[in-house]
């Protein structure tokens, strides 16, 4: 590594930044349990002392890197769900551009992915100051599926919750209220959505469908289609994959 190559870029470029792409070298590498401030500071061509006064502790930096990762993989979802939606797009096609989307920076970020959607790294707890820039992918799902339900392109399910609410108040509050019958059940189904779009992605990110599916892209079309009809939502297939 050209430390003095690297030093003298550092003059021209926000120190947080680059201690943060130092460390998403790093992350490729070493996995986030292997992060260290030593070795982000080698990595960036800066003094630890100069790390260590941006972000104090290695958890200040995956932190730092937790919030870039999950408003970087929202902003690419809520870009292609605004895309479509201006196209007069229904709810279905958006749900597709949206959920491409999030499954292109999954593939393209691969280290990312894993720091959020991967294993817990050990003896780190995410902060409250975490949760806005996660809350941002499941809100372009819950305005597509809300977009639906006020649309009426929803078909009413089969099976509804019975027994005691599975919601807690924040979920109900976030989606704006529970809808009437028959659709008094949309947010359960929609948090079901949501994590087979994470499971799915989990599954392709990390090869366990490669040895399966001759298609990864188009699977992942399809077991999209399965997921929304698990809320009454058609989701259009034919069109080109990424």
């Amino acid at each position: 590594m050209d430390v003095s190559a690297t030093s003298s870029n550092a003059g021209h470029q926000d120190p947080a930044t680059l201690i943060k792409d130092g460390a998403r070298q790093q992350l490729a590498k070493l996995g986030a349990a292997g992060l260290s401030l030593d070795a982000v500071a080698q990595e960036s061509g800066l003094a630890v002392t100069a790390v260590e006064a941006v972000f104090p502790h290695r958890d200040d930096l995956l932190t730092a890197l937790v919030i870039d990762a999950y408003n970087a993989s929202g902003a690419a979802m809520e870009r292609a769900d605004g895309a479509a939606r201006d196209e007069g797009a229904p709810a279905g096609a958006r749900l597709l551009a949206a959920t491409r989307a999030l499954r292109r920076w999954s593939f393209d970020n691969p280290a990312e992915f894993t720091l959020i959607y991967g294993s817990p790294v050990p003896d780190y707890h995410a902060p409250q100051e975490t949760v806005p820039p996660a809350s941002r992918t499941p809100a372009v799902l819950a305005g597509i599926v809300r977009a639906a339900l006020e649309g009426g392109e929803l078909t009413p399910p089969r099976r509804t919750v019975t027994g005691p609410p599975l919601l807690l108040p924040a979920a109900v509050e976030a989606f704006g209220g529970v809808p009437e019958a028959p659709f008094s059940d949309i947010i359960e189904r929609g948090i079901v959505l949501w994590s087979n779009l994470i499971g799915l992605l989990v599954f392709q990110v990390f090869s366990r469908t490669h040895d399966s599916v001759s298609d990864e892209s188009a699977f992942f079309d399809y077991a999209i289609a399965v997921a929304a009809e698990s809320i009454g939502l058609e989701v259009p297939l034919g069109e080109k994959t990424d």
